[in-house]
Order: C-alpha cells, then sequence, then structure tokens
C-alpha cells in the first residue's frame, strides 16, 4: 500500500473529493504520518494512480458496508464475511485490515447513500470497465461467502452494475460462478461468460479477451492497488483454469 505515506490526517479527502472523500477524511482522520511535514509535502504529488488506488480500496470497503447493511443492523456473520475477505482472500497486513475495517465502519454510519458512492466510482473508471467489474465481482464473493445471498444484497449488486454499465448478463454469471456448483463444466462457462452452445471460437475469443483485462499487471496499471493483488491473482488464475478445462473437454487446439 504505497499509498499511505501520502496520508495525512482527514486531508486524504482532499485528494478524491466526494462521497468517498469524505469517507476517507472521517476513518482517517486521526492518523497522522510520523514522518510529519514531510509526509505533508509528500501528500501534495500524489500521482494520479495513487489517487486512484486510494479510491478504489475506499469504494470497495465502503459499498461493502452498505451492502451488509441493507437488511438493518450489521451482524457478525456479515462482519465475519469481510474479515475473512481482508485476512485470507486479500492477504492484508494488521495495518492494512486495520485502514479497510475503519473504512468499513464509518461507512456504515454514513448517511451517504449507496447510489452516491457507486456513481463516484463509475465516475472515475469509467474507461476501465474490468476494473468496475472487479469491484462486482468483490461484491458477490463477499456477499456469497456463506452461501447464500438474501434478495436485498442481490438487488443492491445489481443496482452498483447498472450504474456502472455493466450488462446484467455479465452480473448473472457471477451471481452463478460463487453460489456452489456440483458441475465443474457448468462452473467453467460461467466463469467465461459463455454457454455450453457456444462454438470453440467464441469460447477463444472469451478466454483471450478475459485473460488481458483481468491480468493483475493490467489492473494495476488500471488504478487496482498491490493490497489487491492477491484477489486479483486469484481471479485470472481462476480464468485460466476454466479455459483448460474447456479446453480438455472439449479437445480444443
Amino acid at each position: 500500500m504505497a499509498w499511505f505515506g501520502k496520508l495525512v490526517g482527514g486531508s486524504i479527502g482532499l485528494l478524491f473529493g466526494g462521497p468517498l472523500g469524505m469517507i476517507a477524511g472521517i476513518a482517517f482522520g486521526h492518523m497522522v504520518d510520523k514522518a510529519g511535514s514531510t509526509a505533508q509535502s509528500q501528500q501534495a504529488y500524489a500521482s494520479p494512480l495513487e489517487q486512484r488506488q486510494m479510491l478504489f480500496f475506499v469504494g470497495a470497503f465502503s459499498m461493502l458496508a452498505k451492502i451488509a447493511s441493507v437488511d438493518g443492523a450489521i451482524s457478525a456473520s456479515e462482519r465475519g464475511r469481510v474479515l475473512s475477505f481482508i485476512r485470507h482472500d486479500l492477504g492484508l497486513s494488521a495495518q492494512q485490515e486495520e485502514l479497510a475495517l475503519r473504512i468499513f465502519d464509518t461507512a456504515a454510519a454514513s448517511e451517504e447513500s449507496f447510489d452516491r458512492l457507486a456513481i463516484q466510482c463509475a465516475q472515475t473508471f469509467r474507461f476501465e470497465p474490468n476494473i468496475l467489474e472487479t469491484l462486482i465481482t468483490i461484491f458477490v464473493q463477499v456477499a456469497a461467502a456463506d452461501g447464500v445471498v438474501t434478495l436485498a444484497e442481490e438487488a443492491l449488486i445489481t443496482r452498483a452494475a447498472q450504474i456502472f454499465g455493466i450488462p446484467a448478463s455479465a452480473v448473472g454469471n457471477l451471481f452463478a460462478r460463487y453460489r456452489a456448483k456440483d458441475d465443474p463444466y457448468e462452473k467453467a462457462y460461467s466463469i467465461l461468460g459463455v454457454e455450453s452452445s457456444a462454438t470453440d471460437e467464441e469460447i477463444k475469443a472469451a478466454y483471450r479477451r478475459l485473460s488481458q483485462q483481468f491480468h493483475p499487471d493490467t489492473l494495476a496499471a488500471k488504478g487496482l492497488g498491490e493490497e489487491f493483488n492477491a484477489h486479483a491473482t486469484a481471479k485470472f488464475r481462476e480464468i485460466q483454469q476454466a479455459w483448460e478445462t474447456i479446453k480438455k473437454a472439449r479437445a480444443i487446439r
């Protein structure tokens, strides 16, 4: 998390403004970088990429908080799903975990609407649909971690996808991917976003497109921070495994 050194009290919010900037400012308001004035001078030079990484981090955990609280107060189980994602899927350090949970709790208590948070993310990453789909993937993955996605959670995630401009079919594939599946071939097709009736050429094209869009290096260059590397790598590996499963079953050369 290279951008952490740019955090100086509540002024982080000034880096990207809007509702996410407000949540960030409140969440980090007490955190003053130990480097003091040196950090203050560095903050003014936060690069555009670092700002995007900050916004992705803040946006992800802010929107997860709204999804977790859509049915009312956040339960121990719902908080546990987020903690599991932080520790096992992202592998965040103790300091990074503290940052993520501070954002999560601040957003949960905030009166900012889910739509406003989603709109700011959509505006920031409007030319990177793969980044926006990564956000939706995270939401679905965490919501489905206990095997049950409530109707309210699904509706809110679907609303985010609409704001992001992600097709309903793609969202359906994501929900299908993270729901329990006994058939590995059905799951493989859903991961590549194609029907089992698709031609070999259609499947190849889908695989190539997804491999390019969701390569960890591609996502990092577009604003996915290093703290999400483990998640990006797992997603990329899932795409590769799905391709190998279908390729072997169909004897595709």
